[in-house]
């Protein structure tokens, strides 16, 4: 019997399959602010990079944003369409991608490793998300009033992400240990 797939590409599949769902769910947890909802996605989209490492990280969420632009409801407040890459939180979106390769980049290199590296992992994790999106809204409603729609509300759940994110990564070292 011969088979289509190729050998070894079943796992990868099912984790960014799984990954990019984790995604969509997070997606719902928010508090709608307009016109960009803020929600757990950014720290996910990290943890996903951190896990999957840099090429299986970007993948999962190119499918998730495939998910999304196909009509599957995987964005905030259960969106889907093109629509949503085209509007205020598209920056945001695509910026899941680059953010994704980079937190897997980086903790290949051991930043995932300690509270000092792992929050500095999270922190430039964010802040290319946040530089994606806002850069995006800039070219919608100008530069001052992206900063103050898509920059400032964000920067305490950043930090509250951050924190999250380092204590999960330490929870696991330690489960790993035990």
């Amino acid at each position: 019997m011969h088979s289509l797939a190729k050998p070894g590409l079943l796992r990868p599949a099912l984790l960014a399959l799984g990954g990019s769902l984790a995604i969509a769910a997070s997606a719902q947890i928010q508090v709608p602010i307009q016109p960009v909802p803020m929600t757990l996605q950014s720290l996910l989209v990290l943890l996903v990079g951190v896990a999957y490492g840099p090429r299986l990280g970007a993948a999962t969420l190119l499918l998730y944003l495939g998910e999304g632009v196909c009509g599957l409801p995987v964005f905030a407040g259960f969106r889907a369409g093109p629509a949503a890459l085209a509007g205020p939180t598209g920056g945001f979106l695509l910026g899941f991608v680059p953010a994704a390769a980079l937190a897997g980049w980086l903790a290949a290199r051991g930043w995932a490793q300690g509270v000092w590296r792992g929050a500095a992992l999270f922190l430039m994790g964010h802040a290319v998300i946040l530089a994606a999106g806002c850069a995006w809204l800039a070219g919608l409603v100008g530069v001052e009033r992206a900063i103050a729609l898509g920059l400032l509300p964000f920067l305490p759940g950043s930090v509250v992400k951050v924190a999250l994110g380092v204590t999960l990564l330490a929870a696991l070292r330690g489960s790993r240990r035990g």
